[in-house]
């Protein structure tokens, strides 16, 4: 492993621990030239995964655009990062165990919508309304009180 700092390849492990439920390791390294310290990550190389839009383009999976979608919709939440962390982790490992390589756009976006359901209500209704492409009020008065319907059948 290459020092960031001086290119150096005489670096050695100081700490290690498994991340992301054990799927990674990050490790704690110090270069021994000119002694910085920096973490690197070793992850499982999964096979690659096709993402189909709903315009027909294709690309390439990238869990950060979960990230980043969920965690717009948990701004101002007591949604922790562990929290939208874990979204994303266990969207990639289900994604992962179809064994299916092309997946459409429309199924990741549900399964986020599923999560975000069970976890925060406000952060489900502002994906939602991204995610719907919501043009009004109205449709959005729609989605809230569908998710007030589920909340009722929860509670009986």
């Amino acid at each position: 492993m290459n020092c960031p700092y001086c290119n150096s390849t005489e670096t050695k492990v100081i700490d290690s621990r498994p991340v992301e439920e054990g799927l990674a390791i990050r490790r704690r390294r110090e270069c021994e030239r000119c002694g910085k310290r920096f973490t690197t990550f070793e992850k499982i190389e999964e096979s690659l995964l096709v993402v189909l839009k709903s315009n027909g383009k294709r690309e390439s999976f990238d869990r950060n655009k979960i990230v980043s979608g969920v965690l717009k919709a948990c701004e101002k939440t007591d949604v922790t990062y562990d929290q939208i962390e874990k979204i994303a982790n266990d969207i990639e490992r289900g994604l992962n165990n179809t064994m299916e390589k092309e997946i459409e756009s429309h199924i990741i976006g549900g399964l986020i919508m599923d999560e975000l359901k069970k976890l925060d209500q406000v952060a489900y209704v502002r994906f939602a309304s991204v995610y719907h492409q919501f043009t009004d009020v109205s449709t959005f008065v729609k989605e809230v009180n569908k998710l007030l319907g589920d909340t009722d059948t929860d509670a009986k």
